[in-house]
């Protein structure tokens, strides 16, 4: 049996993270500094976030760049993940976080042509470009990580956002399919299942005491924070997590058990 001998260490290893300037993706491109990951951060609008982000890992002794792109187009997507190759000379880790969640309740009944199609391009599209980008990076690689961002929505559903939660549950089939295909190249494909967690994302139904209600319905008593759920990415990511693939890491306090 050969022993990992730095097994929380990510030295040496390249990584890209679409969503990566804020929220769930910036507290994984920080923790993946921390680890001693090269990391490239991907964002959309934000670029003054991604600057002093990046800046930040830089101060943690790591390489770190950022780039704006459409990670919903394949061209936007390809953009990305030649940037971190041609930055740092390879990848070996693909985290995507980018994504969205339309705030507006609406039934099936009442759900509009325009919001569906956004929300599969911005959850769907946006995932098939990336991931396929990153498998074609990491194609001469022995080993290699990939891990998105899905949701419990995905798992049980979501109503009223019913194109949400058929837009992670694609995600969470698309990642059971990549895995075996990319297994034989040493690559493993996986996902994390957040349920709710405290960023700008979910400031809307926080309000007016939104937040304390929701947390007493989540068996461990509390919301997640970003840090919460990026902990389990970035360990999806050591050597030692080398023999699990195809799995969907629920972080979401229990949520998930109830009914």
């Amino acid at each position: 049996m050969t022993p990992i001998l730095e097994p929380f260490s990510l030295k040496g290893r390249r990584a890209v993270v679409t969503g990566g300037s804020r929220g769930i993706g910036g507290a994984v491109s920080l923790l993946l500094a921390r680890a001693g990951a090269d990391v490239c951060i991907g964002y959309h609008s934000r670029a003054k976030d991604a600057e002093a982000l990046a800046a930040e890992c830089r101060k943690l002794g790591t390489n770190s760049t950022q780039l704006s792109s459409d990670v919903s187009t394949s061209v936007g997507a390809q953009s990305l993940i030649a940037h971190a190759v041609k930055e740092f000379g390879g990848l070996d880790i693909c985290v995507h976080s980018a994504g969205v969640w339309p705030v507006e309740e609406a039934p099936v009944s009442a759900l509009a042509d325009d919001r569906w199609a956004h929300t599969m391009r911005q959850n769907v599209d946006a995932m098939f470009y990336v991931a396929r980008a990153a498998a074609r990076a990491m194609s001469g690689n022995s080993s290699g990580r990939i891990v998105l961002v899905a949701s419990t929505a995905g798992q049980r559903g979501e109503a009223m956002h019913a194109d949400y939660g058929a837009s992670k549950g694609a995600m969470i089939a698309f990642v059971k399919s990549m895995a075996v295909e990319l297994a034989p190249n040493g690559v493993t494909v996986n996902a994390v299942a957040p349920g709710w967690v405290d960023t700008e994302m979910c400031a809307e139904p926080f309000e007016n005491g939104g937040k304390e209600r929701i947390a007493k319905r989540i068996p461990v008593g509390r919301i997640a924070s970003a840090h919460d759920v990026a902990f389990p990415i970035v360990s999806l990511c050591f050597d030692g997590a080398r023999h699990i693939t195809g799995e969907i890491v629920n972080v979401n306090g229990g949520s998930v058990l109830c009914g």
